[in-house]
């Protein structure tokens, strides 16, 4: 039960695959993305991720031309043009990520999107939760023979059964997700995540969008192999996304959290560990063999 990202192995016994989610909390500018590359490699993410539409394909004209005020004009339009980065974009985050030595991959909400992500040789590539009932998408990811992630926030479990049955299961990760910005508490429902890993058979992770961090801990504590969060550099950010992402000291927290919660695993094999032993002869008044 173990999938190959990059340089990582994904799975059981690995360390969790951390995921510090950009998605378009860069604002349309290039040059916040590489700051939040920079943060995401500064706190020991594994990885970024980023998103990808054909803005034309994914929405209706009519969508697009709904006026909406937003930093880019007056239009729905003006601002998915003004927030989607094109392929001189993904040059320079190529080029800055390969700098940092840090993965990075996309959610791709449409064929072509897939397309121009896949020129970049990404490691894997991920299916957003919007996109799992998409057959024509996963099969179209599927077929550049990378491993895929899969987000199920809005899911049923038989539309989730489906998106397994379509994509396969060789070198797939399944995301446990809720689909709420930011979501509560007790939408989490933490506990599918073992469900999950006993049904599927595949390693299964956890993308949350709650504002805190115990619950991303606890994920892996139940066996999530992997951690998706969003980041940002301000959660006070204009833009969709940031109230629902860690700042810096959040994303730095949880990575750290996440690594000494894994050394607190251990073996699984009852011990009496060498720092104990003094305390036996001081606390233990009959008994107990050193």
């Amino acid at each position: 039960m173990e999938v190959r990202i990059g340089h990582s192995l994904v799975g059981d016994g690995h360390p969790c695959y951390i995921i510090g989610e950009i998605g378009i909390n860069h604002n349309g500018d290039v040059k916040i993305a590489k700051q939040l590359i920079e943060l995401a490699e500064a706190s020991g993410c594994n990885a970024v991720k980023f998103q990808k539409r054909t803005v034309s394909v994914v929405y209706t004209p009519e969508e697009l031309a709904k006026p909406r005020e937003n930093p880019f004009g007056a239009t729905n339009g003006d601002l998915k043009y003004g927030l989607e980065f094109e392929a001189e974009e993904y040059k320079e985050i190529d080029a800055y990520c390969r700098e940092l030595d840090i993965a990075w991959f996309a959610s791709c909400w449409d064929e072509n999107a897939v397309d121009m992500i896949d020129g970049f040789n990404p490691p894997c590539y991920k299916i957003a939760s919007a996109s799992l009932t998409d057959d024509n998408l996963l099969r179209h990811t599927r077929a550049k023979n990378k491993p895929v992630i899969l987000s199920t926030g809005m899911s049923s479990l038989e539309e989730i059964d489906h998106a397994v049955e379509v994509l396969g299961k060789k070198n797939l990760v399944i995301l446990h997700s809720t689909s709420t910005y930011p979501s509560n508490y007790e939408e989490l429902n933490l506990r599918v995540i073992p469900e999950f890993r006993k049904r599927y058979g595949v390693p299964v992770g956890f993308s949350g969008h709650e504002t805190g961090l115990p619950s991303s801990v606890a994920a892996v504590a139940l066996g999530a192999c992997v951690v998706e969060r969003h980041i940002t550099l301000e959660r006070s950010m204009w833009g969709s996304d940031h109230a629902a992402s860690l700042g810096p000291s959040g994303i730095t927290r949880l990575v750290r959290d996440i690594r000494i919660v894994e050394t607190s695993f251990g073996d699984g094999v009852k011990k009496v560990f060498e720092r104990e032993k003094p305390i036996i002869k001081k606390l233990r008044r009959a008994g107990g063999k050193l």
